[in-house]
């Protein structure tokens, strides 16, 4: 009878637990810097049934150690350690830590020759397109070496003297959003040099779909390198085995991998990200929107840059107030230095009550574009770099529905998933 009592009430506080966190929308409360040893409640311990790459620190420090090592590495380079022994006030007792992964092989004397950082730097602080620099860590004294802006790809003297490389970056499965266009050029980077490549795997929040237009070779830049549909349904280290297998390094050279793969993960499982993975994806709610308003980026409207909506609103100040009742005033940020219509009101449309997309939304850009009286200065040259195609933009502008645009999409969609499956490391 007591034990049954005990199994009952431990089911009730995990499903309560379980209830309370993905309830709980808004990452700014849970966050902290990295760089920090940090506590986690016993609660957040609990639900934490994904296993990271990062974390799984047995099956990789034996492959760096005796190495020197770069790494790839942001604000999401972190990793969780459970029953960690801490002293504190002369107690001892079982703790988990989360620490940056930087951090963490310096502690374990891993010897550390670089560090690279990606769009929006190695803290993570910098706006979307803003150059930059190199610099040095101040908490381990290591270099820091950009790779964005005119450095995009490491130079061969960037990369002397490193044994291993490590990719270890919390991607969001867009194919606009930057991370993979650096995950390519180290790869490349890497096989001219003949450096293995380690990925500490992570979750993709936005990989239990694929979906939009298949990125056309014209339009191939920074913003989409390779020709994969805008939400391309992969983790970083399935996304590194699709550039190798497709050949899509220069010469077609190919780059060493070893991937730690997730544990308990399938494309189907939600993932709460405990850490923004840049300045304007704040939550999981911008998260799931971010590959459906990202495309307000290419017109003369604001996808919420400026406010702590990024991502979750659009709008602009010659929006009928009749149909775009909500309005927010876009303000110099963390992020957004100078966002669209800054200290102008704006009339738009909050999503933040939104559920959970499964698809694209071109329905708000459809409604936003017809809605405007200056339909010939909607779209901007960027837009077609961000749909990957002209078609997007003339099938709007001729006033296609949603569900006639996303007919045209299907054939080559399922021609993509076909070639996604044999490099799918978890179940779809």
């Amino acid at each position: 009878m007591t034990l049954s009592v005990f199994k009952n009430t431990h089911f009730l506080l995990v499903a309560f637990t379980i209830l309370t966190c993905f309830c709980c929308k808004s990452q700014s409360e849970k966050e902290s810097t990295p760089s920090e040893v940090i506590r986690i409640p016993k609660t957040e311990a609990i639900v934490k049934e994904i296993v990271l790459g990062a974390d799984q620190v047995d099956a990789y420090l034996p492959l760096l150690k005796g190495k020197k090592i770069g790494v790839v590495a942001n604000q999401t380079s972190v990793l969780y350690l459970k029953n960690v022994d801490h002293y504190e006030n002369g107690i001892q007792e079982k703790i988990d830590l989360r620490l940056h992964l930087v951090d963490y092989l310096y502690k374990e004397k891993v010897s550390i020759k670089s560090v690279f950082a990606p769009e929006h730097g190695f803290r993570g602080k910098a706006d979307a397109g803003e150059v930059v620099k190199d610099g040095v860590d101040t908490k381990t004294g290591l270099p820091i070496i950009s790779l964005y802006g005119k450095n995009k790809k490491p130079s061969k003297e960037q990369l002397q003297g490193i044994e291993m490389m490590i990719f270890d970056i919390q991607d969001v499965g867009a194919r606009f959003y930057t991370y993979i266009s650096t995950l390519h050029y180290m790869m490349e980077a890497c096989a001219e040099a003949n450096i293995p490549l380690l990925i500490l795997d992570r979750p993709n929040p936005n990989g239990h779909y694929i979906d939009g237009p298949i990125l056309e070779k014209q339009h191939m830049g920074f913003v989409g390198m390779h020709p994969i549909p805008v939400v391309h349904g992969m983790t970083i280290g399935e996304f590194a085995q699709m550039i190798n297998g497709q050949d899509w390094l220069a010469n077609s050279v190919k780059c060493e991998l070893t991937i730690i793969k997730l544990k308990n993960y399938t494309h189907q499982t939600e993932y709460s990200l405990p850490i923004k993975p840049s300045p304007n994806l704040p939550n999981d709610v911008s998260i799931n929107l971010y590959p459906s308003l990202c495309f307000f980026e290419g017109t003369p409207l604001s996808a919420g840059r400026g406010t702590e909506m990024q991502f979750q609103i659009f709008g602009g100040p010659n929006l009928s107030k009749e149909h775009y009742p909500f309005t927010f005033t876009p303000q110099a940020n963390e992020g957004s230095k100078y966002p669209k219509f800054k200290n102008e009101l704006c009339q738009g449309k909050d999503l933040r009550e939104n559920t959970r997309l499964n698809k694209i939304n071109l329905e708000w850009l459809i409604e936003a574009y017809t809605s405007t009286g200056k339909k010939k200065d909607f779209f901007t040259p960027f837009f077609a770099k961000l749909a990957g195609t002209t078609q997007l933009q003339e099938q709007i502008e001729k006033g296609y529905t949603y569900r006639e645009i996303r007919k045209t999409w299907l054939k080559d969609l399922e021609s993509y998933d076909k070639m996604r499956e044999s490099y799918l490391l978890y179940k779809r």
